[in-house]
This record gives structure tokens, C-alpha cells and sequence, in this order.
């Protein structure tokens, strides 16, 4: 374009002079060689501008061809290549992105429990039984699901493993009521001592819906929870924030849950300790300092209910009202009243009745800053087992008050009352050693004794947790038991014991 322009301005040059009167001086030929020279140079510059706009547009071409692969190759131009990867790393950051809002809220924990103890003192003086060994693995994790509306969800999610029974045979053996001194020990459905096999403990759902229906959600101070799958009932139903976390606090499982339910059997959970179920719930949070809320639960019991057989033939069914009070200046205390029924159990005359009814009460109440005490309370009000009655009381105090604030001691005492049914049967079992691993008597032994019951079985636990980091504690732990199976003569039964927790 610039060479036709100066083509155009030499020709209308070279008219301007042919105009001129004949007296006007003749052009430069030096000039004219210059304009040449130029306008070589300039078709020349132009020739090259072409075959760079040639390459550019091949090189278009090439980029263009290229981003339309998702593939890098070698032979394309480096910077198609360096989009992609560019595109690429951002797609990956995106998705990461978006593993991590999905994730968002995610929760998980795992712990290692191992226990040691040693019985002393059994009755009818035997000789004292061996000292034992467990572990328990757990991990669990709750998976919060994209919100449908208000509507709040989650999946959780709870894995266990272990070996060793410890000390928790049946009454027969150690000659008490069927409480746990080990309430952490834990072998899959009783299978073979050198198995250690990993179950699925709990999977459940639950929904958390504002109320009133279709409510302004942020206004919303009361809410309705649904929840239904495999579950561990205590975690639902009889929670105490003193007494309820064997793996820290009290191992006898008589001051972790209540007696009748857990050590009575009235929940009969499955052979790992768990079971179906489905649970509603009314919070009511109005008054934030001190909501409260009533559960309704119905739950498979039995061998068959709690193993997902005949889960609807005779239901566990449990009701609680619990309330949170501020009290003593301030503190926190709950208190939890329920009862329950459960259809179609065989009694101790080994004949099936249509039923067994009662009800108990759980409560923890902090009276110091490093003080919280708990009680229990419950009562068979139809059916039988060998105790109706059961009472415990406690306390876990903090170590801030001697120095060592991640430290804590634990005082307890329980009592359980000889059911007037019990009695009348007669109490019996085998001596300590004559029982196999299921807790009955060995055929061939002659260690099978009887006795006439009567008034309670006493049981106390004191424990010092020595906190050596904030995931790593270890707990010196001694029981003692009194009167056990109800049989006045009967020696009291010590069981000393040590207890290493580590959870994240």
C-alpha cells in the first residue's frame, strides 16, 4: 500500500514538472536515485511483512488446529501447549476445589484402646483367675450431604476392630450380675480368639428439618430429627457427660450405661453390640442456654431383631425427655428421664412372656469448674431378670485443682437389687476357670455351685488418667465388687487394672 502511495506522489511529481514553464529547473537525477534506492528498500521491507503475515497466519492455523485437541503433543506450537497445560491445572485446582466444598464440615476420629487387668479375691475361694488383654481400634466419620432447601443431612459412618474378652464372662463365672470390668473389650460376634476382624459398628442417617414447616430458617429455634439405620443406642438414648465414654472414663460398663439396660441385657443388641433402628426427635432450642428435646426410637432387639431378621417381631421401643439446666452460678447439667419396652422375652423360668417394661434416669451436673458428678437410676416395672433395681453415682474431678489440668480422677459406687424372682430361683454358676468362652459351665467340671440370693450386689471403681499428651493418656484403674450375683457368702472381687487410650 506505502509503495503505491509514493508511485502515485512520483507521477503526480513528474505531471507537476511537465506543467512548468520552460524556464523551470530540471529535476535531480541524485534525488531520483535516492527515491529508487527507497522504494527498492520498501518493496523489499514489504516483501518480508508478507511472508511474516504467512507465517503468523500458518502459525494461527496450528494454534487453532491444536486447541481444538485436549491432547498435548510435541509436534504442536509451544504456546498452544502451554495453554493446555495452564487449562489443565486450572481444571484441576477446580475439581479439587470442589472435592474440598464437598467435604466441607467433614469430621473423623480414630482411637486405640488397650487394657490390662488382673482379678483377685473370687468367691467361694477359688483360686484367682489370670490376668487378661484387649484392644479395641475404632474410627468413625460423619459426612455432612448438600442441604435439600433447610433441610440439614449427614451419613456417619463407624468401623471397629479388636481381640480379647477380658473379664467380661457372665455372672456364673466371676459369681456377679453381668456387668462388664471391661467395657472397652471387644472381639467380632465371639469368633475365634486369633481373629481380629474389622466391622461396620454404625451407619446411619439423619435429617435435620426446621420447624414450622417452610419457616424462615434463620429464625428457626426448633427443629425435628430423623434418623434410621445401624446404630449404638446409648449414643442416643441415656448419654452422661461424667459416665459414658469407657475408653476415658469408667471401664465397668455398670457406671458407663445404665445396669438394667446394657448389663441386664433390655436393649439386646446384637453379638457385636449394636442394631437397627429408627429414631425421631423434637429440640427445642428457644431458650439456647438450656434447650431440651424428646426422643421416640424403635430399634430391632433380641438374636434375630438385632441381626436384621426379624427386626419387627419384638422391637426395643425407648422414650426420653432430656432438659439442659444452668445451675450453681451457671453450669451445665443435663437430665434425662426415659423408659422403654421390649416384646416377647424369655424369663428366667426360661418361659416367653409378652414383655418387659421399665424406665431410668441419667444426669450429670457440674458443681465446680473441675467437678462434674453423675447418677443413674433405673427400674424393671414388668419382667424378670436377676436384679430390678440398680442405682449409680459418681464423680470425675479435674486435676487443675492439684496442678495437672489434663489429668482427672474418677469416683463411683453402684448397687443393684436382687429381683424377688431371682431370688426365688435360686442363684447358680460355675467356679472361676470351669467356664468355656461363651461363660457356661464345663460339662466335665465339678465347679457348679447354687446359692439362695438375696439383698444387692455392690460395685465400685476409682481411676487416676494421667494425661502424658493431649492424644495419649494412660488410666490406673481398681474395681471391687461385693456381695456379687447377691450371695452373702460370697467374697468380695477386686480387679485391678491399667488402661493406655490414644485417639485423634
Amino acid at each position: 500500500m506505502r509503495t503505491k502511495l509514493i508511485v502515485a506522489a512520483l507521477a503526480a511529481a513528474g505531471l507537476e514538472s511537465l506543467a512548468m514553464p520552460a524556464f523551470a529547473a530540471k529535476p535531480d537525477p541524485d534525488l531520483l536515485e535516492k527515491l529508487a534506492a527507497r522504494l527498492e528498500k520498501l518493496e523489499a521491507r514489504n516483501t518480508e511483512l508478507e511472508k511474516e503475515v504467512k507465517t503468523l497466519k500458518t502459525d494461527n492455523e496450528k494454534i487453532a488446529k491444536g486447541l481444538d485437541s485436549e491432547r498435548i503433543s510435541q509436534y504442536e506450537p509451544e504456546l498452544t501447549a502451554r495453554l493446555k497445560a495452564v487449562e489443565q491445572d486450572t481444571l484441576s485446582m477446580k475439581k479439587s476445589s470442589k472435592v474440598i466444598e464437598a467435604l466441607d464440615g467433614l469430621k473423623a476420629g480414630a482411637s486405640l484402646t488397650t487394657v490390662a487387668q488382673k482379678p483377685s479375691g473370687f468367691p467361694h475361694g477359688t483360686k484367682d483367675g489370670s490376668g487378661q488383654l484387649s484392644y479395641r481400634a475404632d474410627a468413625t466419620i460423619e459426612l455432612p450431604l448438600e442441604a435439600v432447601g433447610d433441610v440439614e443431612h449427614k451419613l456417619f459412618g463407624h468401623f471397629r476392630m479388636g481381640q480379647g474378652l477380658g473379664l467380661n464372662t457372665p455372672f456364673s463365672n466371676l459369681g456377679h450380675f453381668a456387668s462388664a470390668p471391661n467395657a472397652t473389650a471387644f472381639r467380632a460376634s465371639g469368633s475365634n480368639p486369633d481373629d481380629s476382624v474389622a466391622i461396620l459398628a454404625q451407619a446411619w442417617y439423619q435429617a435435620s428439618i426446621p420447624l414450622p414447616f417452610g419457616g424462615f430458617k434463620p429464625h428457626s429455634r426448633e427443629k425435628l430429627e430423623l434418623t434410621f439405620g445401624k446404630i449404638d443406642i446409648f449414643g442416643f438414648f441415656d448419654q452422661n457427660a461424667a459416665a459414658g465414654d469407657e475408653s476415658k472414663q469408667f471401664l465397668n460398663s455398670v457406671f458407663v450405661h445404665n445396669p438394667l439396660l446394657d448389663a441386664g441385657g433390655e436393649v439386646a443388641v446384637d453379638a457385636n453390640g449394636f442394631q437397627p433402628g429408627f429414631i425421631g426427635a423434637y429440640v427445642n432450642e428457644t431458650n439456647k442456654a438450656e434447650p431440651w428435646k424428646v426422643s421416640l426410637g424403635f430399634f430391632g432387639a433380641g438374636e434375630q431383631g438385632a441381626s436384621y431378621q426379624k427386626s419387627f417381631d419384638s422391637p426395643l421401643t425407648m422414650m426420653q425427655v432430656e432438659k439442659q439446666l444452668k445451675l450453681f452460678g451457671g453450669l451445665n447439667g443435663n437430665y434425662r428421664l426415659y423408659g422403654w419396652h421390649r416384646g416377647d422375652v424369655v424369663e428366667l423360668d426360661g418361659v416367653r412372656k409378652a414383655g418387659h417394661t421399665g424406665f431410668g434416669i441419667s444426669v450429670d451436673q457440674r458443681i465446680g469448674d473441675g467437678i462434674n458428678v453423675f447418677g443413674r437410676y433405673g427400674k424393671l416395672t414388668s419382667g424378670e431378670l436377676p436384679f430390678d433395681q440398680a442405682l449409680t453415682i459418681g464423680t470425675e474431678i479435674n486435676g487443675s485443682y492439684w496442678g495437672r489440668g489434663g489429668d482427672a480422677i474418677g469416683i463411683a459406687g453402684g448397687w443393684m437389687k436382687a429381683s424377688s424372682a431371682y431370688r426365688k430361683a435360686g442363684g447358680s454358676g460355675c467356679l472361676a476357670g470351669d467356664s468355656d468362652d461363651s461363660g457356661a459351665c464345663d460339662s466335665a467340671d465339678t465347679g457348679f455351685f447354687s446359692f439362695s440370693p438375696s439383698g444387692a450386689e455392690k460395685l465400685a471403681e476409682i481411676y487416676y488418667r494421667f494425661r502424658i499428651s493431649p492424644q495419649f493418656d494412660v488410666s490406673p484403674d481398681f474395681q471391687w465388687i461385693g456381695r456379687p450375683g447377691a450371695n452373702r457368702g460370697a467374697d468380695s472381687v477386686k480387679v485391678f487394672g491399667v488402661r493406655a487410650n490414644v485417639a485423634f
